[in-house]
Parts: structure tokens; C-alpha cells; sequence
């Protein structure tokens, strides 16, 4: 089985832009994790027969969105963070809205497996929804995972909005502190480690510097890779034997994101 997961930054611009087929050509994934769909599925140009399409679309128009394009019929599909998790980290308003009216999380059973596709909130450039990202939204996401775990092993994808370590962004002390690499961003990612899940690429590419799954805009910072490795794929670590191979594809084009994805056997 392949998965990979993609920001898309907009699922019909990446469309328009004519990248989204050449990409399922290329990487000929199983299943494919979406984030910032940006759109419901009526919206969508695609039409992919070989897939069942499942979509987490937020009720704010043309805002954040997941999906999951699965090949074959899944035991089940949840969408959001349970009620009563969200309730216990008061998920429901920061300020800025209700998480789970974000389209922000959607879980497929194939079975075997779990597999998420998750768009982590992000922190914003003034940090204002740093509290929120900290002690609410990491730790609700993480029992989630936890409590899918308690039925079979969990594979959770997507961008996270933290670069985890300094081998993970281009310039680690000119940003620290700032949103997607303060300490209670990393803290998260840490924790989900300390439970148990296993950063695929970093386990097969524990030292491998420059791999990046996000650039900004400006002052071509993707030719120059100028990065941020802030798209993963987490594994319970009873997959561990079961990982084949985890890539970064920053070839293809399309979105300010490039794909990642993870082999199994």
C-alpha cells in the first residue's frame, strides 16, 4: 500500500494549474490524504473512478478542508474530533471559530488500518492562536489518535504546521520562536513521539538535512530551498516492520506544499 499526503493549497487550483493528474500518474497512490481542499466535493473538477472520495469541508467557504481518495470500500469513515473530546479541550471557540466546523480531520477504517488526514491549525504570524494550538488542539488530537489506536494501529497524515527539529526548516535560529517553530509547536510534536508514533521519513532519513515539504513565496525560496519539512506521516509503532519506504517530493508542483509519502508492505 501507498499513501501520500498533499497541501494542496486549494484543490481547484491545483487542478486549474493542471498538476493533480500527473501527480496520481506519477506516485500511483492507494490512498491520498488531502489538506486545504479549499472547496466541498461538488466543487471539485475531479473525477477519479478507481477512488471512493470522502471530504471534511469546512463550513467557511473556500477555507482549510481535508479529504481522503481510498482504493477500495472503508469499514468506516469519522469526520471531525469526536464531541466529547472537543468538548473536554474546548475546541468549539478561540476567537477566530469552532475547530470541528473546520473540516480540519477525517479517519478512514480500512480495516487493517486507520488512516487520518489532518490540517493542523496554524499558530499565526502574531501567535494568537498559539494557546489554543497547545493546550487544546495538540493534546485533543493526540488522545484522538490514542483512543483510534486502542482499536488497530493508526497512521496520521498531514501538514502539522511545525517543523519538529532544526534539521527541519533552512534556518532554524532566524525563526526561532516564530509561528510553526516556537517551543510549544515542537512540544506537540514531541509528545506525539513520546506516545508512541514514529515519524516515517525520519525513520528511514534520520540525518538527511535540506528535505522540505513547504516554501514560502517569496524571494524564490523554493528554488533555492529555503524550506520547512512541516507535512508528515505518523505510524503506530506496530506498523514498524510494515515500513517499506517514506519519500518527500518536492518535484511536483502545484500548490506552495509537496507531496509525502509512505510505502507498506
Amino acid at each position: 500500500m501507498r499513501i501520500v499526503s498533499w497541501n494542496v493549497n486549494g484543490i481547484r487550483a491545483v487542478c486549474k494549474k493542471g498538476e493533480f493528474a500527473p501527480f496520481l500518474k506519477k506516485l500511483k497512490p492507494d490512498v491520498v490524504c488531502l489538506q486545504e481542499t479549499k472547496a466541498e466535493q461538488h466543487q471539485s473538477p475531479i473525477d477519479l473512478p478507481e477512488y471512493e472520495e470522502f471530504w471534511n469541508s469546512a463550513k467557511k467557504k473556500g477555507y482549510s478542508g481535508t479529504a481522503i481518495f481510498y482504493k477500495g470500500t472503508p469499514e468506516n469513515v469519522l469526520y471531525g474530533i469526536p464531541e466529547d473530546i472537543a468538548k473536554k479541550y474546548k475546541l468549539d471557540d478561540d476567537g477566530y471559530g469552532d475547530l470541528n466546523e473546520e473540516g480540519r480531520v477525517i479517519a478512514l477504517d480500512t480495516g487493517k488500518i486507520w488512516i487520518v488526514s489532518v490540517y493542523t491549525p496554524n499558530s499565526k504570524d502574531d501567535l494568537s492562536r498559539l494557546p489554543l494550538r497547545h493546550k487544546q488542539w495538540d493534546p485533543a488530537f493526540l488522545t484522538y489518535m490514542k483512543r483510534l489506536e486502542e482499536e488497530k494501529p493508526v497512521i496520521f497524515c498531514g501538514d502539522l504546521n511545525v517543523a519538529h527539529h532544526p534539521i527541519d526548516l533552512a534556518h532554524p535560529k532566524q525563526n526561532e520562536g516564530e509561528h510553526g517553530y516556537t517551543k510549544e509547536e515542537r512540544e506537540g510534536a514531541d509528545k506525539m513521539e513520546t506516545a508512541g508514533f514514529i515519524d516515517t521519513f525520519r525513520h528511514f532519513h534520520p540525518n538527511e538535512p535540506e528535505k522540505y515539504t513547504w516554501w514560502s513565496h517569496w524571494q524564490h525560496a523554493r528554488e533555492r530551498n529555503v524550506g520547512w519539512r512541516i507535512d508528515y506521516i505518523f505510524a503506530s509503532a506496530a506498523l514498524a516492520k510494515h515500513l517499506k519506504r517514506a519519500d518527500i517530493h518536492p518535484e511536483i508542483m502545484g500548490s506552495d506544499h509537496c507531496p509525502v509519502s509512505l510505502d507498506l508492505e
